[in-house]
């Protein structure tokens, strides 16, 4: 006897079985999803660090002996309130921002200056690539620390 081609599989469970590994299949799809779109916010700390050198060195500093030079120098700059480094003339547009530096307004800041705060000093393209974005803010994360 042979059976139908159409015909269900059923499991000990009493569901078909097709159903049930399309379900899984599902699941394991949108997890995958989720985790590696974590993963790209996440950002790499060591392109991150390359492009500042490149993009952000000139003006701004990180580190143990990191002092205001063009830019105001950014140790410990998530949880910061904006115009706060006492070793740095701010724009009055930036002191009156009442900004707080978070992953967001670092990341609004940093892709255009002068939309998140009018008048600022910055003077500044741009990044506007999210990776590049998520780079440079993993590798200031990773340095927040260092004083």
């Amino acid at each position: 006897m042979q059976l139908p081609d159409k015909a269900p599989v059923i499991d000990a469970v009493g569901s078909p079985l097709r159903e049930r590994f399309v379900n899984w299949r599902l699941i394991f799809a949108c997890l995958m999803l989720m985790s590696s779109g974590h993963a790209l916010a996440d950002g790499d700390p060591k392109a991150g660090e390359a492009l500042f050198a490149k993009t952000c060195g000139g003006c701004h500093k990180i580190g143990r002996y990191a002092r205001a030079a063009f830019g105001p120098q950014l140790n410990g700059i998530f949880g910061r309130p904006a115009a706060s480094t006492t070793d740095y003339v701010y724009s009055s547009a930036m002191k009156a921002s009442g900004i707080t530096w978070q992953r967001e307004t670092l990341m609004a800041f940093i892709k255009e200056p002068s939309d998140l705060v009018p008048g600022t000093n910055m003077h500044f393209w741009g990044i506007s690539d999210p990776q590049k974005l998520d780079d440079l803010l993993a590798w200031l994360r990773a340095n927040q620390d260092a004083q």
